[in-house]
């Protein structure tokens, strides 16, 4: 018998294992796991000369955290220039925009919340005079709108509507003046095609450091909702022809409106590319946008009477396209954030029969009606959820989500604990760069709800852990090899200094990360 790479001793291992859900010790050879049991089976049977045991002390060890919903890659470019998170109103934000740094003249900025215009609508003249001039582009948190400046307009050549393949908006008053709220990713794609860019070499820093970053905070993988402009792959392969990537990344390329035939079979030849540590694996697609931007998919009109239509202008056309690739065995993620989107997505899945099961899922789901739940379990839609977001709704429903979307419907908002007694797979995650990516805020703030979903009954602990381990891999078809801790396991593990499940909210939030080993590599220690 060959002699272990790496010995890890706990005072706790949650293994996750039904056949044995606990131990003191786990063996790792390879890059995954041979061995788990008490310390001294462990250390009698695979301890050799060459063999490093970590004592990891009074830790608690799982399986590695998997954030099931982020874009870490896209995400360096959404995420560049001003920090605007912490804008709470109109005057704050001229004020950061006027010392704001330039970037070749433009000023850049990201996470702005929608609740800091006071409920007035998103105008260019608010922010006019604070910009003196350069043009801007300032991300809104949801990262599906976007305010530019009269500067940047004429940058782009917009001066009025236009009409787009899928639901996307350039935002005009009455008398057809654009109002610099763009809506959407194509209307946003006309002006930030122009924002200065990161270096391809600036980008490899900064996606080491940033997925570095989050394996400190016991991240060992993500589900990498976009696959950025094509290039990524190639950014991927030069990051591992250099050295490692910290974390393990599965990508999942978009399927927008209008794709034919042709589209298709790119998308599902693009399963094909693979790493190291990354892979292809799925295809991402919208059926809406975000309820702050009007754009989510509402069986009735929002208080704006808004949202009453699918991102795809077609609804059928993206039940057909989900057919065709579930028929070349290809896995999808739909974003559905309305009741009448999720539930155009579950009847998609239904109608394509038992052969579906387990293969797609729903990202977000931020509002469904009770008659929607057990659809979930019953045609085995994955349900994918990031309990951050709650944090830009209030308990009193005062923030523009809830007041969008009226008493009832915020009253239904984010009904994790409700999918998994449903039955439903829960897959969580964090959406950065729309929420922070610590994974220990993610498991907090499934079991203790901010804002509009306070008044839903929070995850327990377990829950919240299976979310990030057993369930993430259930979400991306890992099952047989990630999200427990058992031999035959890839070696994906993460070290608590207290026991995640067992440990209150505000301890686990400040909880150290001792270790986080993927694929048998200590990425943080």
């Amino acid at each position: 018998m060959p002699a272990a790479d790496t010995v890890l001793i706990a005072a706790r291992v949650r293994t996750l294992d039904p056949a044995r859900p606990e131990a003191r010790a786990v063996a790792v050879l390879g890059g995954g796991i041979v061995a788990v049991g008490e310390e001294s089976d462990v250390c009698r049977d695979w301890r050799g000369p060459d063999t490093e045991v970590i004592d990891l002390g009074g830790a608690t060890l799982t399986p590695g955290l998997t954030d099931a919903h982020s874009h870490p890659v896209w995400g360096i470019e959404m995420a560049t220039g001003t920090d605007l998170s912490a804008v709470r109103d109109l005057d704050q934000l001229r004020a950061v925009l006027r010392t704001a740094a330039r970037s070749k003249g433009w000023v850049v900025g990201h996470g702005l919340d929608h609740n800091a215009f006071g409920g007035r609508p998103v105008d260019r003249a608010l922010v006019e005079e604070a910009l003196d001039g350069a043009p801007a582009f300032l991300r809104l948190y949801d990262g599906h709108s976007a305010l530019v400046n009269g500067a940047a307009l004429a940058a782009a050549g917009i001066t009025g509507p236009r009409a787009f393949a899928q639901r996307s908006e350039i935002v005009c008053d009455p008398e057809g003046r654009p109002t610099g709220h763009l809506i959407e990713h194509a209307a946003m794609a006309l002006v930030s095609a122009l924002v200065p860019k990161p270096s391809a070499t600036e980008r490899r820093a900064g996606l080491v450091s940033l997925l570095s970053d989050m394996a400190a905070t016991g991240l060992t993988g993500a589900h990498v909702m976009d696959m950025g402009d094509g290039d990524v792959p190639a950014l991927l392969s030069a990051v591992e022809y250099e050295g490692h990537l910290p974390l393990r990344l599965n990508l999942a390329p978009w399927c927008m409106p209008g794709a034919d035939d042709d589209a298709l079979d790119e998308l599902i030849e693009l399963q094909r590319l693979t790493g190291r540590d990354w892979q292809v694996g799925g295809v991402k697609f919208f059926m809406d946008g975000t309820v702050e931007g009007g754009t989510a998919w509402l069986e009735h009109a929002d208080c704006h009477g808004q949202g009453t239509e699918a991102f795809w202008p077609d609804p059928e056309a993206y039940a057909r396209a989900v057919r065709a690739l579930d028929a070349a065995g290809v896995r999808t993620a739909t974003h559905a954030i309305g009741d009448a989107a999720v539930r155009h997505v579950l009847d998609t899945v239904e109608a394509i029969g038992v052969r579906a099961r387990m293969r797609h899922r729903i990202e977000h789901i931020e509002t469904v009606p009770d008659d929607q739940l057990e659809r979930f379990a019953e045609l085995g839609v994955i349900a994918s959820m990031q309990p951050p977001h709650t944090a830009y709704t209030r308990a009193d429903h005062t923030d523009e989500w809830s007041k969008r979307l009226g008493e009832e419907r915020a009253a239904r908002a984010w009904r994790c604990r409700d999918l998994r007694e449903a039955g439903a797979v829960l897959a969580l995650g964090s959406d950065w760069p729309i929420a922070d990516f610590d994974a220990r805020q993610v498991l907090v703030t499934a079991r203790s709800p901010l804002g509009a979903a306070s008044a839903g009954r929070a995850l327990t602990g377990l829950m919240a852990l299976e979310g990030m381990t057993s369930h993430a891999a259930l979400a991306a078809g890992e099952e047989g090899v990630a999200g427990r801790i058992a031999p035959g396991f890839r070696a994906d593990l993460t070290a608590f200094a207290l026991d995640p499940v067992t440990a209150g909210p505000d301890e686990l939030a400040e909880a150290p990360i001792v270790l986080t080993m993927s694929g048998g590599r200590i990425t943080h220690r």
